[in-house]
């Protein structure tokens, strides 16, 4: 054993013997309980920063643990490799997206290695492989099968400079997430997932997501946006105006209607009116996200067209306003400016009517000076139906709207259908073959994958595919004709959608899963940021519920248990290239090893909040490593000797010093408690733990009983190697390969625990006199009350705080403390 640790070189030598033995190969064995840890796959855009190095080394410490529990465990790696960073690099830097993605897995699969993960590479896998988009590919025709699929005409946001299709999440302020362009509405042919089809059963399982944080539950809840309402049809002599409503008890408060600039209402009035016109063209560029749909200025203008109310049979005004999106209900909404705050603004911007047809069930009037009055409450001036309270009157108004063929009860949901076309190049082609005669046409099975051309040269951001022959000239496969393929690509979270399923089934080259993934699916432990809540996350639950109905899974959910990592942050802020603050994790490699910068990430925070980086806490993580290699080189004549000599059960636990004993209770403690953390994922303080029993180690008390110190000595080293082992793998292999202990320490189990040394002869109480600590006592862990009374009473502190006062009682908390309460006499 070298005196000095030399991480660098530790560190190869166990990487090389991890990849020697296959020791991290995951194999199906059903008479041992499986645990698959699976940590969102990365980008390979080039080079891991330390947020990837955060997530990853999470995944791996909760691996290596339960591998410690004797469990089956998986844990793989791949890479989310199709997208427009690929490509917007190839048109930059002149070299086509395949070979920049290939390059950069391979220079990004070393990092990892170096970190130390355990990856059973034997599973690896890349999106961008056809014998992955192969099965991808697949899914879609069977989907089209089941009538899943479909394509029209949508109104899209899109990124002028991308040239793609954007989802509301990837525009930033009105602009591309990546371009900075301001994005356009556009109404383009799109191809669709029926997610909707599954909004119900989206909805309803969250509920069974008992491991899943409450916030990201609640986020897609939100999204799912189910709700119960009525369509009440107002008449124009145009056509009937269809609108949704949740308050269907506010009807007779209606003062306008109001419609998006793409309705067709809107479309035609524009034709003879140029500040419509001007008005919808002003509309293609605002902002879309909801959280600005909700900000910014709410705009509108009058068409000059009136409906007629339901009931009252009055005119109703109808405007075209921004805030309308034709994706919500039928692209128009009742305005009740008394009772809805949005309505109320628009109202009182245009002096529109507000007219109050609710009350507060305890007064006659309301001050709308603070605002619509927005709760239940008690109908007034709503014909027949005033004076009911607004659950009865919302039954009633129904029924009559039903009866009268000019309403009905509906769910409506805010989840549109998933947009999966993309109009760039770097994706799985859609296999859709286009012919004049037959229509869309699938691709055959039999020709699958349709394989993506690899080789292809840019002229700007357009697509190179549309003006590929190769690629998009073809035959029908009906009726022979010449025809050509769809050059639109699926949208790149398509593939992240089924990955999970993917890994478990490796080598397999004949169908999209097998029946392994029903071993390892679902996943135990998922692990990503919590930016995926309501994309990534939600298009995997759907993904997963329709390859149970293909009978490809034989369960309902992706994920178990879900963890969502917080940032790493420096001087403040997230890491990232644009902000200058990116730390390299190859270069702290090179100087303090892997294991230093693994049980920083874990020690600073815990793992769901963000971790501000600190090289001084760097620092201060290597130079713990090193007292630890300091104390095994100290103690390896003596560890060595007795781990072929000593076990547990031949210490005499009732002879040993108490002062040893109580050490040994102790180590007890923190390995019950490290257990704890683990379990909990608090691995913060599991890292404080090995720090306090490395500290309890190296400060033994002295002893002529040199048999019990070498005993614990030997114990708690054998301990805290085990508890370290999953944060700090390579230093804690190799001590225990030095010191002698039995086998490879990653097949070690997790440590036992001793009932009778957690028992404690002594227990130390605080004293108090009259409620403030005076002293310490210790007695025996069996006295009784009169006893632990007595010699508290019987302390010399005691004894001079209690002088010429009376004691007029002693109240003792068991474990704890005595109070004594004193006064004059």
């Amino acid at each position: 054993m070298e005196e000095q640790y030399n991480p660098q070189k530790i560190e190869e030598a166990a990487q090389r013997l991890w990849d020697e033995r296959n020791c991290f190969k995951a194999v199906e064995a059903v008479n041992q309980e499986k645990f698959y840890c699976l940590t969102m796959f990365p980008y390979p855009s080039g080079r891991l920063h330390m947020g990837h190095a955060r997530v990853y080394t999470i995944g791996d410490v909760i691996s290596r643990y339960k591998r410690m529990l004797g469990k089956n465990v998986m844990q793989p790696m791949g890479w989310d490799a199709f997208g427009l960073p690929a490509e917007n690099a190839a048109i930059k830097n002149n070299i086509p997206p395949a070979e920049w993605t290939y390059k950069n897995i391979d220079f990004m699969r070393n990092q990892m290695k170096r970190l130390g993960f355990a990856y059973d590479w034997s599973r690896e896998l890349t999106t961008c492989s056809p014998n992955y988009y192969h099965w991808e590919q697949w899914f879609f025709l069977k989907m089209y099968e089941k009538g899943l699929v479909y394509k029209k005409n949508s109104e899209v946001n899109w990124d002028p400079v991308d040239q793609t299709v954007l989802a509301n999440e990837q525009v930033v302020d009105g602009r591309g997430w990546r371009s900075g362009a301001l994005v356009e509405r556009r109404e383009i042919p799109q191809w669709f997932f029926k997610i909707t089809n599954y909004a119900d059963e989206l909805l309803n399982d969250i509920d069974t997501l008992e491991f899943w944080p409450d916030q990201v539950k609640a986020m897609q809840k939100n999204w799912i946006g189910r709700s119960e309402g009525t369509e009440v049809v107002f008449s124009t002599n145009k056509c009937d105006l269809t609108v949704f409503t949740t308050r269907p008890d506010t009807l007779f408060g209606v003062t306008y209607l109001a419609v998006a600039p793409k309705h067709p209402l809107a479309e035609e009035a524009a034709k003879n009116n140029p500040a419509i016109q001007a008005f919808i063209d002003s509309c293609k560029n605002i902002k879309v996200a909801e959280a600005d749909m909700a900000t910014m200025e709410k705009r509108g203008l009058a068409l000059g067209i009136n409906a007629i109310h339901p009931i009252t049979k009055q005119p109703i005004p109808i405007w075209v306003a921004n805030f309308v999106v034709m994706e919500y209900g039928a692209g128009a909404v009742m305005a009740v400016p008394a009772h809805d705050q949005r309505d109320f603004e628009f109202a009182k911007q245009y002096d529109l009517p507000i007219k109050q047809v609710i009350i507060p069930r305890d007064q006659t009037v309301w001050d709308f000076a603070k605002g619509a009055f927005t709760q239940p409450g008690e109908l007034i001036d709503s014909m027949q139906f005033t004076g009911l309270e607004s659950k009865m009157a919302m039954a009633q108004i129904i029924e009559f709207l039903e009866n009268h063929g000019k309403g009905k009860r509906k769910i409506n949901y805010r989840l549109r259908d998933w947009s999966i076309s993309r109009q760039r190049y770097w994706g799985a082609p859609i296999p859709i073959i286009y012919c004049e005669t037959c229509g869309p046409v699938p691709v055959p099975e039999q020709d699958l994958p349709v394989i993506l051309p690899e080789k292809v040269e840019f002229n700007g951001v357009i697509s190179p595919l549309k003006s590929t022959p190769e690629f998009y000239e073809t035959t029908c496969p009906t009726c022979q004709k010449p025809a050509h393929r769809e050059t639109d690509t699926f949208d790149t979270f398509f593939e992240s959608s089924w990955y999970y399923a993917r890994f478990a089934c490796k080598k397999q080259d004949n169908m999209m899963l097998d029946g392994r993934a029903n071993y390892w699916v679902p996943v135990d432990q998922y692990i990503g940021g919590v930016e995926h809540a309501v994309l990534h996350l939600l298009y995997a639950r759907f993904i997963h519920k329709a390859l149970r109905d293909l009978g490809l899974l034989n369960s309902d959910e992706p994920f178990m248990r879900l963890l969502t990592q917080g940032h790493v942050l420096n001087q403040g802020i997230k890491m990232s290239k644009s902000k200058g603050n990116i730390v390299d994790p190859d270069t702290l490699i090179d100087r303090l090893g892997a294991d230093t910068v693994r049980l920083f990430i874990i020690f600073a925070a815990p793992p769901e909040q963000n971790l501000e980086w600190s090289d001084s806490g760097v620092e201060g993580a290597h130079r713990f490593l090193k007292r630890l290699w300091a104390f095994g080189f100290e103690n390896k004549e003596t560890i060595s000797k007795l781990n072929t000599a000593l076990d547990v059960e031949e210490v005499n636990l009732d002879a040993m010093d108490h002062k040893h004993r109580d050490v040994l209770r102790q180590i007890y403690e923190i390995l019950d408690q490290t257990k704890f953390d683990y379990e909990r994922l608090q691995l913060n303080t599991v890292v404080s733990g090995c720090m306090k029993l490395l500290n309890i180690l190296t400060k033994m008390p002295e002893t002529t009983n040199m048999k019990d110190h070498d005993f614990i000595i030997h114990k708690g080293m054998s301990f805290l190697l085990r508890l370290l082992a999953p944060i700090a793998p390579h230093i804690t292999h190799q001590l225990w390969h030095d010191l002698h202990y039995k086998g490879l320490l990653i097949q070690a189990p997790w440590p036992k625990c001793n009932a009778a040394a957690l028992k404690m002869d002594n227990v130390e109480l605080v004293v108090q006199i009259n409620g403030k600590l005076r002293t310490r006592i210790m007695v025996s862990s069996t006295a009784d009350t009169k006893s632990i009374e007595e010699t508290a009473l019987a302390d010399a502190k005691v004894q001079s705080s209690i002088a010429n006062k009376v004691v007029k009682k002693v109240i003792t908390v068991p474990g704890r403390l005595v109070n004594i309460v004193a006064g004059d006499a």
